[in-house]
């Protein structure tokens, strides 16, 4: 009663649809018209060599990337770039270590020219009963004031760090007061600031 009726035709287009939809679903890569690859072919493709086939070519490969990262670095150490710069030079609290010492005047940056002077002096002046005592005498005055110094110069760097970051990284006080002890021009990273330029 309720079924179709035998002299009605089937839709001769209905048909091929309904298996075209088939085929695509079955297999969503003929679609694009692209057979679907075998399985051994999809393990191929994502195969790779643990070690290249051409191991000069690798190696000069490596080399220019060591070399172009060097390049990277230096070119960081005169301008500051954070991205760029070696691991111990990274971090807001040493840049901001950097630009504390770089604006002050320290007595560290001239030891090392005061001791080449003393050992000058050494030669030059003929040795009597004083005057080598008088010498050895400078020379320790000239290291307690820069002991002392780079002792105020870390207590206050210390509390500049708290009053900014609250807190304290480790090896950052060691970092700038290290620092505080080489010649202003050979310092790297180069210095960023002008003396009494203080940061903020």
């Amino acid at each position: 009663m309720f079924g179709r009726k035998k002299d009605q035709a089937p839709d001769p287009q209905a048909a091929p649809a309904s298996s075209e939809s088939i085929d695509r679903s079955r297999d969503p890569q003929s679609a694009k018209g692209v057979p679907t690859p075998s399985r051994r072919e999809q393990e191929a493709a994502r195969k790779r060599p643990l070690v290249p086939n051409d191991r000069a070519a690798a190696k000069e490969a490596a080399r220019d990337a060591r070399r172009e990262e060097q390049a990277r670095m230096r070119r960081a150490l005169d301008t500051g770039e954070e991205r760029f710069l070696p691991i111990r030079d990274k971090g807001p609290q040493k840049r901001y270590a950097r630009d504390f010492v770089d604006a002050r005047f320290s007595l560290g940056e001239y030891v090392m020219f005061v001791a080449l002077a003393i050992v000058i002096l050494t030669v030059v002046i003929p040795p009597t009963n004083n005057s080598q005592i008088y010498i050895f005498m400078l020379f320790w005055v000239m290291v307690a004031g820069v002991a002392v110094d780079a002792w105020f110069m870390s207590r206050k760097l210390k509390r500049k760090l708290v009053e900014k970051f609250k807190t304290v990284d480790h090896g950052v006080i060691w970092y700038g007061t290290m620092r505080s002890l080489q010649f202003r021009r050979l310092r790297l990273p180069k210095p960023m600031v002008k003396r009494g330029e203080w940061p903020s």
